[in-house]
C-alpha cells in the first residue's frame, strides 16, 4: 500500500535523505498514458512519488478549471497496483499558501503553439512543476510526450536553471484508432469522441507527405488541415510545423520537425504531436525528439 501525504513539510521530512527517487507528476483522472508513466518509474526508481494536483495557475479559463476531471479514489487504486510508494496529494492552499508573486517563464518556447492560445498556461505549469522539483527532489522525473510543448520547455527548464533531475520522456500512449489518451476525452460525448481520432489522421497525413518528400510546410499543412475540416463537429485551433527544440514554425522542412494541432470538440480541447526525424521512408515515433 502506498502512503499519501498532503503537506510539503511532512513530505519534505518523509523524503529526507532519500536516494533514488522517481517523480511522476500529475493532475489525476488517472489514465494508461499515466500508467505506462508510473510503470517505466517502478522499473527504473528505488522510491516512486506521484503527485496528484489541479494546478489552478495554469488555467488560463476558469470553467475549464472547474470542469477538469477528479477521480482521486480511483487514482489512488491506480498507484497501489502499480507499486507506487508515496502519493503527493497537496491542496491549492498547500502549494500556494500566499500569493504566487514568482514564476518561471520560457517566453521564446510558449509563444507558439499551444502557448499563442493559453495565456499564462506555460507559466503556471513550469512554476509549478518547479515547485514539486524542489519539494520532492527526484533523480528522475517522468512526462509524456503528448504534451510536446511541456516537456520541451521543462527540459529546456532544468537545463537553463541547473536543476539536479534527469527528465524522462514516454511515449504517447493511444487508442486502436489512434487518439492519445488524455484526461479529457472523458469529456467527450459519444458522438464526439466518434470524430476526435481526425487529428491523430491529419498528423498522419502530414507525416506521409513529408515521408514523400514535400518539403513546403505551407502545402502540408493545407492538406492536413482540410482532413479536420471535412469534420464538421471540430474546431481547429491550430495546426502547425515547427522546429523540435525552439518550436519555431518552419517554412521549408530540412531536418526534423515537430507537427502538432489542438482543435475543439464540443467544449472539450484535445491536442496531439508527431515527430519526423529526418530518416525518409520510416514512420517515427510520436513526440518530441529526446
Amino acid at each position: 500500500m502506498h502512503e499519501t501525504i498532503v503537506g510539503v513539510a511532512e513530505l519534505r521530512a518523509r523524503l529526507a535523505g532519500r536516494r533514488g527517487v522517481g517523480l511522476v507528476p500529475t493532475m489525476g483522472a488517472l489514465h494508461a498514458g499515466h500508467k505506462r508513466l508510473l510503470e517505466i518509474a517502478r522499473r527504473e526508481n528505488d522510491f516512486v512519488v506521484a503527485s496528484i494536483f489541479v494546478n489552478p495557475i495554469q488555467f488560463d479559463r476558469k470553467e475549464d478549471l472547474d470542469k477538469y476531471p477528479r477521480t482521486m479514489e480511483e487514482d489512488l487504486r491506480v498507484c497501489d497496483a502499480l507499486g507506487v510508494d508515496l502519493v503527493f496529494a497537496p491542496s491549492a492552499a498547500d502549494l500556494y499558501p500566499r500569493e504566487q508573486l514568482t514564476f518561471v517563464e520560457s517566453p521564446t518556447l510558449s509563444a507558439h503553439l499551444c502557448g499563442a492560445h493559453r495565456p499564462g498556461h506555460f507559466r503556471g505549469v513550469a512554476t509549478v512543476v518547479l515547485k514539486l522539483f524542489n519539494i520532492v527532489q527526484p533523480e528522475r522525473a517522468y512526462f509524456g510526450e503528448k504534451d510536446a510543448q511541456q516537456l520541451a520547455i521543462i527540459r529546456r527548464m532544468v537545463e537553463d536553471l541547473n536543476v539536479p533531475v534527469v527528465v524522462r520522456a514516454v511515449e504517447t500512449v493511444r487508442e486502436p484508432d489512434g487518439l492519445a489518451l488524455s484526461s479529457r476525452n472523458k469529456l467527450l460525448t459519444a458522438e464526439e469522441r466518434r470524430v476526435a481520432s481526425v487529428l491523430f489522421e491529419a498528423l498522419q497525413v502530414a507525416l506521409a507527405l513529408i515521408e514523400k518528400g514535400e518539403r513546403a510546410s505551407d502545402a502540408i499543412r493545407r492538406k492536413a488541415i482540410g482532413v479536420i475540416e471535412r469534420r464538421t463537429q471540430t474546431r481547429l485551433e491550430y495546426f502547425d510545423i515547427t522546429d523540435p527544440d525552439t518550436l519555431t514554425p518552419v517554412e521549408r522542412i530540412d531536418g526534423p520537425v515537430l507537427i502538432a494541432g489542438a482543435m475543439w470538440l464540443g467544449t472539450t480541447r484535445l491536442i496531439d504531436n508527431v515527430t519526423w526525424r529526418g530518416t525518409p521512408g520510416r514512420s517515427p515515433a510520436a513526440g518530441p525528439k529526446p
